[in-house]
């Protein structure tokens, strides 16, 4: 898609930054005597990493990666991972713990980082959440779902029966299917009416009829959560350089590695952004028109992303939002560690 594609993506996520250019020091939310977790997210390319080492700093923290994609040993450059050298400063957790072999979903996510914040509590330390995977923070913040695990093929399936015929015709389908659950979300919501089709596909049972999920971790911590963006003329940009960068660093030999060690049976894997277009440019012909084609739908893959966690993250009422472009990163990492500190 060209200059119309990126064009109709500028309005919707224009829309979405309407409403979030926060005031400042009248965010700081009251005390509570509750341990408190920091979660940091934003769109791809925002700058998170390097902000996150900063409070990390500053307050004994440990980072704990919220990014369905980092605990893959080998998926480096593509995945923005967080350097060796980084990881001796600021002990990181959920960082290279799966081989390309290995399944990893929500509720692996939910009970590792769990645990994960049990042993940084045991040390004195303080957690940080850091990523920008909006379902599996969701799911720390307030309970993995219950349903039953995902099936690739099925999800795919479903995406493209999304694409193809739109969200409205697949929620008439839930509606019909499963009235109840239904009328607790939107049309706009589709990721949740994916998962709710599949879901059923899965079990033959109603999503409504499932348990519901735990809200252990609400009732435990403080979640002190953050986004941090920028206008999209400004990340934008941001985006596609990074996306350059990962390239001339060494992208496509990155993948062309793990492609040999098993990437393309990983069905989640191989399908992340970035991986999943370089895995359709080594399978081309590479002529020079395959490799622009690749670049091309690199960029948009990673435009797209960025516009899908803008609409995922304005649905969490426990965000708080810092324009970063107005603010430096110096001192949004100010005011995060305030609010931290006088949370007490």
């Amino acid at each position: 898609m060209g200059a119309s594609g990126t064009s109709c993506e500028d309005k919707e996520l224009q829309i979405l930054l309407t409403h979030f250019t926060l005031p400042q020091k009248e965010k700081i939310l009251p005390r509570s005597k509750k341990k408190k977790i920091i979660i940091l997210s934003g769109p791809t390319a925002v700058g998170k990493t390097s902000l996150s080492l900063t409070i990390a700093k500053a307050i004994g923290g440990e980072i704990i990666s919220a990014d369905s994609m980092q605990v893959y040993r080998g998926m480096d450059i593509g995945t923005a991972k967080v350097s060796i050298d980084e990881r001796r400063q600021i002990p990181h957790h959920l960082i290279d713990s799966r081989d390309l072999d290995e399944s990893f979903n929500v509720v692996e996510f939910y009970q590792e980082a769990c645990q994960a914040i049990k042993e940084v509590f045991a040390k004195g330390g303080v957690p940080i959440i850091v990523g920008g995977t909006g379902f599996y923070i969701h799911s720390l913040i307030y309970g993995p779902p219950n349903g039953p695990a995902s099936e690739p093929a099925l999800r795919r399936e479903l995406e493209r029966e999304m694409e193809e015929k739109g969200a409205d015709v697949l929620y008439e389908r839930l509606k019909s299917s499963d009235p109840v659950y239904a009328a607790t979300i939107t049309a706009r919501d589709r990721h949740k009416i994916i998962r709710a089709l599949e879901i059923m596909a899965i079990t033959n049972q109603k999503v409504s009829q499932l348990p519901q999920p735990s809200t252990e971790n609400v009732d435990l911590y403080d979640f002190r959560c953050w986004f941090v963006y920028m206008p999209r003329e400004i990340l934008y940009p941001r985006i596609e350089m990074r996306c350059e960068q990962m390239i001339s660093s060494g992208f496509i030999d990155e993948v062309t590695r793990l492609e040999k060690e098993g990437l393309s049976k990983n069905a989640t894997a191989c399908q992340a952004i970035g991986y999943r277009q370089a895995l359709e440019y080594l399978n081309s012909p590479r002529s020079p028109e395959d490799w622009d084609h690749f670049v091309t739908e690199f960029k948009q893959a990673s435009r797209r992303y960025a516009k899908r966690q803008f609409t995922w993250f304005r649905r969490e009422p426990l965000f708080r939002w810092i324009n970063i472009d107005k603010m430096d990163a110096e001192n949004a990492a100010e005011m995060i560690i305030q609010d931290y500190e006088l949370s007490f």
